[in-house]
């Protein structure tokens, strides 16, 4: 799942989406160095992570991206799964409303920023000026996020290739959105609970 997914997986609960969302820039035993709810988010993350990898509408999903990007299939799939969510009218009743949601996540996230790594740090203007959250529900949303994966990976070279492939499998790929999402939201409420009353 990407940004905006695991922001809405944190249920409004501030200190689970801080660490929801600086999960991936915490190495090692560091995670234990945070309170214990924004350890929690930490842990979240990397459980909805190893779902949502092992999921079989994943796996179609990745299916689409692997003859041209092999191991960062999964990445651009993840990112795919964002563009469906902030246009899901059952999630969001509107646009205004993932607007709402999108703010109040940045508002928090700004009252945490003592908590922040620092690459995080320096991504976090970005991310709040260019609106990221919001901008997933728009095409030209996601060619940039398509580019923002080819610019932390090694071996991709261009993503001019995986967005006309997400523009000409997108009702396929939204069935695949379909098929996950209630059971990774489901499986994520579950475990927010059982992390933070470990």
């Amino acid at each position: 799942m990407n940004y905006l997914a695991h922001a809405y997986l944190s249920f409004r609960n501030e200190d689970v989406l801080t660490g929801n969302m600086i999960s991936d820039y915490i190495k090692g035993k560091k995670q234990y160095e945070y309170p214990k709810a924004i350890h929690a988010g930490i842990m979240l993350h990397r459980a909805i992570d190893e779902y949502t990898d092992s999921h079989d509408a994943t796996r179609k999903l990745k299916e689409f991206f692997r003859p041209a990007y092999r191991l960062y299939s999964g990445a651009f799939g993840d990112v795919v799964y964002d563009y469906f969510l902030a246009n899901d009218r059952q999630q969001f009743s509107s646009p205004e409303g993932l607007r709402s949601f999108t703010q109040e996540a940045y508002s928090l996230l700004e009252q945490k920023k003592s908590f922040f790594p620092e690459p995080f740090a320096r991504m976090f203007p970005y991310m709040q000026s260019q609106d990221w959250l919001y901008n997933y529900q728009y095409n030209e949303g996601i060619e940039k996020s398509f580019g923002g994966v080819a610019r932390r990976a090694k071996y991709i070279e261009e993503t001019h290739t995986a967005f006309n492939i997400f523009l000409m499998h997108k009702k396929q790929m939204q069935l695949c959105y379909d098929e996950f999402f209630p059971s990774v939201k489901s499986f994520a409420v579950h475990k927010m609970e059982q992390l933070l009353n470990s």
